[in-house]
């Protein structure tokens, strides 16, 4: 009974201090958006159009093939099965830690042999439960630990969502980026047949002495650069290839659906508003992890801040004792139980715990910069995609123009070239200016269907529960 009175008294001495526990952990308030209260944009949300965040990836993107190579990215690819898998560390950490709020029981049994002064020895054989050293959570320095693992788990799986939502963004854009490639193939492999045939005529008047040697040599460069230009669009589109095998994770398989075939066979994206920054970026999963862990950070504070008060713990055994093995589970033994609490507080640490509270609340601050820069980093996001949104169009609009002007221009000049009226330069120069307006044309096209994606993806599209896929198996 003296165990018992000890263990009351210690409940008692410290049951003050257990009540105030949670004072321990700093109150957390969500710091404020350090960014402008709106988006910079010109363009006008429309009325009622669902946010992107509400949006599943299949409804935005509907080619048949983009769909398909991003299912395949989402069941194989290796980033993704890490992030998953970071996760199910993450919660394991929080799992191990919030075991340490209850005791662990064992089952046993074991012998002790004394000697007496008298010459003689007793034996004695114990078989029972025995917790050790269980830590009684007075000042809620167990729980803040357990409640930091919890949300650096919540951080990882927001971790996890933002992994996803990128894999996405990165497969589509990537194959926006290969539709390009091939329409460039194929104006360049024009190009090179252009010029080929125009070498062909060069070739043929500078043999009938109609033609200059310098006509025939600048249509040699230009037929040797085309060429080039080929090697170059061909590398590119392998590069692109190969990359989209990463992503997906497995070799393009060869049923894939045919889908568009250019970009200006795409399926239309949808309309999407954009909102303020408080309703967008908070929904964003990057933000929200990093929101964890700067939680996670306060969290840790209060586990600091216990170590300045004592450490109640607890060893605790019930069983039956025999002075003979056989006696353990017959009628020569009997039950008993015993209580060992213990109470330390530290007096002399070298200023470790006083250095470690210094760590917790640099940690914290650390993680609030954090959390400030990924918002801000956001909201830059955020706002490049809509001054793309609010450009890009325009500008394809107007290289497109000026790819048909360059166009109409070089059937001008090889008509006065046919004619003896203009020269070989002059057709040179016409058929590089329509070269390089196709080209810029394309870019622009290329670069607004990817702002689309892009747009979509900083807006927190990309996820939802029914897309999620089981990774790590």
């Amino acid at each position: 009974m003296n165990a018992v009175r000890a263990l009351r008294w210690l409940v008692a001495s410290c049951g003050a201090a257990g009540l105030a526990a949670c004072s321990l952990v700093p109150a957390y308030e969500r710091p404020p958006l350090a960014v402008a209260e709106r988006f910079p944009t010109t363009v006008a949300d429309q009325a009622g159009a669902p946010a992107a965040a509400d949006l599943d990836w299949r409804q935005v993107f509907t080619d048949a093939r983009q769909q398909r190579l991003i299912e395949l990215a989402l069941r194989n690819n290796r980033d993704l099965r890490i992030a998953v898998l970071n996760v199910e560390q993450a919660r394991a950490r929080w799992q191990i830690q919030h075991a340490s709020l209850w005791p662990t029981v064992n089952a046993g049994i074991g012998g002790n042999r004394q000697a007496l002064a008298n010459g003689n020895s007793v034996t004695t054989y114990s078989a029972g439960l025995l917790t050790s050293a269980f830590e009684l959570d007075f000042f809620g320095r167990l729980r803040a630990l357990s409640d930091a693992a919890q949300a650096q788990a919540v951080a990882a799986a927001d971790g996890r969502r933002a992994a996803q939502i990128a894999l996405i963004g990165s497969v589509a854009s990537l194959h926006l980026s290969l539709l390009a490639d091939d329409e460039l193939l194929k104006l360049t492999r024009e190009t090179v047949d252009t010029r080929a045939e125009s070498l062909r005529l060069v070739q043929l008047r500078f043999d009938h002495g109609t033609a200059s040697e310098l006509d025939l040599r600048l249509s040699q460069s230009a037929v040797a650069s085309a060429r080039a230009a080929l090697a170059v669009a061909q590398r590119a589109r392998a590069l692109d290839e190969n990359l989209l095998v990463l992503l997906v994770g497995a070799p393009l398989p060869a049923d894939l659906p045919a889908g568009a075939a250019t970009l200006a066979q795409m399926p239309a994206f949808p309309v999407l508003p954009v909102g303020l920054p408080s309703a967008v970026l908070q929904r964003r999963p990057d933000v929200m992890a990093s929101e964890q862990q700067l939680i996670a950070a306060n969290f840790s504070i209060g586990a600091a801040r216990a170590a300045y008060y004592p450490t109640v713990s607890i060893t605790a055994s019930a069983g039956r004792v025999a002075s003979e093995f056989s006696g353990l589970f017959g009628s020569g033994g009997s039950w008993g139980w015993s209580a060992a609490p213990q109470a330390l507080l530290t007096l002399f640490d070298s200023g470790r715990n006083r250095a470690s509270n210094r760590l917790a609340e640099a940690n914290r601050d650390a993680a609030l910069a954090q959390y400030d820069k990924t918002v801000q980093t956001a909201f830059r996001e955020v706002a490049d995609a809509l001054a793309g949104r609010d450009t890009l169009g325009e500008q394809a609009l107007q290289l497109q123009a000026s790819s048909e002007a360059a166009a109409a221009s070089l059937r001008l000049v090889d008509l006065r070239y046919r004619n003896g009226v203009a020269s070989g330069l002059d057709l040179l120069d016409a058929q590089r200016s329509l070269f390089a307006a196709q080209q810029q044309a394309l870019q622009a096209r290329l670069a607004q269907a990817q702002n689309q994606v892009v747009l979509y993806k900083v807006l927190g599209g990309g996820w939802s529960e029914a897309t999620a896929t089981s990774q790590a198996r």
